[in-house]
């Protein structure tokens, strides 16, 4: 599985509560970003491995093992104390690699132009016409 190291608690990141103290069983909801359905993380670079959902800080408020892996996909973290308190929400959270969009287009004759929505780059379109590419 691929996945990529996380901007949000990557490696060795340490966190805190509103008062500066390491945020000791600190919990770590992750989900697809915008919404409230939960989405895997790893520990690991294999992506074999999922962590738990919450993750649980340990003593020095670091994440177990140290790192967060994600898919190609964006995320919500949502930060709470051991008591379920809320310190923060990130939403929209993406992987290191990004979304990568493709768009195909299927030619018809006649139709000259299409719109290339999200993909911004000729490496991720399709053109195809005739049964040719």
């Amino acid at each position: 599985m691929s996945v990529n190291l996380s901007a949000f608690g990557g490696v060795g990141w340490q966190f805190f509560d509103n008062n500066g103290v390491p945020l000791a069983g600190g919990l770590i909801y992750t989900y697809a970003a915008g919404t409230t359905t939960p989405q895997a993380t790893y520990t690991t670079s294999a992506g074999t491995v999922a962590h738990t959902n919450p993750i649980v800080l340990n003593s020095a408020g670091r994440v177990p093992g140290g790192e967060i892996w994600l898919l190609f996909a964006s995320y919500k973290f949502v930060l709470q104390t051991s008591a379920a308190v809320l310190i923060a929400t990130y939403d929209n959270i993406t992987s290191g690699g990004g979304l990568i969009v493709i768009s195909n287009f299927t030619g018809d004759g006649t139709t000259v132009s299409f719109n290339l929505g999200n993909a911004t780059n000729a490496n991720n379109t399709n053109a195809y016409n005739n049964g040719g590419y």
